[in-house]
């Protein structure tokens, strides 16, 4: 039968530093007791289509072309039919930043299905304060693209953003392309060269996205993303070692809310990729869903979660179910890696190699500012089998192999060198351990006087941007 636990409050019955010998001896310190004292303080957003706080939204101008499409002679015609003025007065090129709106409803009153993949102009000139916006003319009613088309696409390409202020916004469609095995992403939101303060904000709020090699794919760059009531359904690309549901490089923020992952693609025999590949420096998760649930294949072996040991992670609610696979599955359900970097090293504060200048204190968990940290509250998990852990950290390696971006050193560096901390809060369901036997990882620790500001999505979010000057 398969054990239901809750890890519950650390009681302190020593001094720091014999808590810390105890981390050091197994890997994670945990009591059972009554429920964690220490819960999440992360207000919700009051007003509908809101933004985080900590994106900078003033200076962004009015787009400079606004077209709208038809719902019924766009199906007929097989393509955008525009109401107005034609989009072919653009050329196929658009300066200035463009909003396009879809006719949420058909002549019947259903929902929109456009039997095609959107239509995107080249940008072209100044990106400075340009907003790409695409959306239902009916906020809250989604419309549909579906197609067969093995390229079909929404792909946002932005060329040497340097330091422009861009924002791009997707609202109210659904993008369902089974057949597209060929581009990245379903959804590809491509921002390149930029350099600080450039920055491009992405933002996807009630939509469903399907197809690609990856549903959605981000690239590494000055980009923030922010997902809102989302569902993320599964890719369809061949070569299912290297691709997810959603695959996200080295960017600055993902923020993830009310959303759910399912329906990496795999074969029988192959542990195939993950649900959600995470490489940004902040990564955000609040009532988030993954699930290896498959859509197409087998369900993938693979981590539901493959995110960094290094940056900052900050979930609450993240809820993890696992169905069983044809291969035997990995031992973690969140796997903090670290052997490959996948932003410049100048986007972190500190070393992301051992570093002979540091050595972790003694105490640990009053240095949390001091250190890449990890912090899951009342994350759930749901499986098959009784996992023997639901979350392993990495430890950090040495040096760069020759002219790559793959680490080594990884296993011959020692505890005290690490600079990463992970802490768990409230995890209950079908686990032996929160943690492995790896870095230093506390579940349900009582924290010192001061730390508690780990507990707060803000003041979270403001320490880890406040070190890069975000």
């Amino acid at each position: 039968m398969k054990r239901k636990i809750a890890l519950i409050a650390l009681v302190a019955t020593g001094c720091a530093a014999a808590a810390a010998l105890a981390a050091t001896q197994s890997g994670e310190i945990t009591v059972k007791g009554a429920k964690p004292a220490l819960q999440p303080v992360a207000p919700q957003p009051t007003v509908a289509n809101s933004y985080p706080f900590y994106m900078p939204m003033q200076g962004l101008r009015r787009p400079a072309h606004r077209l709208t499409v038809k719902c019924d002679a766009s199906q007929r015609a097989g393509r955008e039919v525009w109401g107005g003025r034609d989009a072919s007065y653009l050329g196929g090129r658009a300066e200035g930043g463009f909003e396009i709106v879809y006719e949420a409803r058909d002549a019947a009153g259903r929902p929109c299905v456009y039997p095609f993949a959107p239509w995107f102009p080249q940008i072209v000139g100044p990106l400075q304060g340009t907003q790409y916006i695409v959306r239902s003319s009916i906020p809250g009613e989604r419309v549909t693209f579906r197609t067969n088309d093995q390229w079909a696409s929404l792909n946002l390409r932005l060329l040497e953003i340097g330091n422009a202020r861009i924002h791009f916004e997707m609202s109210d469609i659904n993008l369902d392309f089974p057949g597209a095995i060929q581009p990245k992403g379903a959804l590809a939101i491509d921002a390149y060269d930029g350099v600080r303060p450039g920055l491009l904000t992405a933002v996807v709020r009630r939509s469903k996205i399907f197809g690609g090699k990856n549903a959605l794919f981000v690239p590494s760059g000055q980009t923030m993303l922010y997902v809102e009531d989302a569902e993320l359904t599964g890719n369809v690309g061949t070569n299912v070692d290297q691709e997810h549901v959603t695959y996200i490089n080295g960017i600055l923020v993902s923020h993830m809310r009310n959303s759910s992952w399912s329906g990496q693609r795999s074969w029988r025999n192959i542990a195939s990729g993950h649900q959600l590949k995470d490489k940004a420096y902040l990564r955000v998760y609040e009532n988030v869903t993954l699930t290896n649930a498959p859509n197409g294949g087998a369900p993938s072996a693979m981590a539901l979660a493959d995110i960094s040991s290094f940056g900052f992670t900050w979930t609450n609610g993240l809820h993890l179910k696992r169905l069983e696979s044809a291969q035997t599955v990995r031992d973690t359900m969140v796997d903090l890696r670290s052997e490959i970097v996948y932003a410049q090293p100048w986007v972190y504060p500190w070393n992301l190699f051992a570093d002979p200048r540091w050595r972790m204190p003694a105490a640990p968990l009053q240095a949390l500012d001091q250190v890449y940290l990890s912090v899951f509250m009342n994350t759930t998990v749901e499986s098959f089998r009784t996992e023997p852990y639901v979350f392993a950290l990495r430890p950090i390696g040495t040096n760069f192999e020759p002219g790559k971006t793959t680490v080594q050193g990884n296993e011959i560096t020692t505890r005290p060198q690490q600079r990463m901390v992970s802490l768990a809060f409230g995890t209950t369901g079908d686990f032996s351990r929160v943690y492995s036997n790896q870095g230093w990882t506390y579940a349900d620790p009582k924290l010192p006087q001061g730390a508690e500001w780990v507990a707060d999505r803000d003041a979270f979010i403001r320490h880890a941007l406040g070190l890069i000057g975000r």
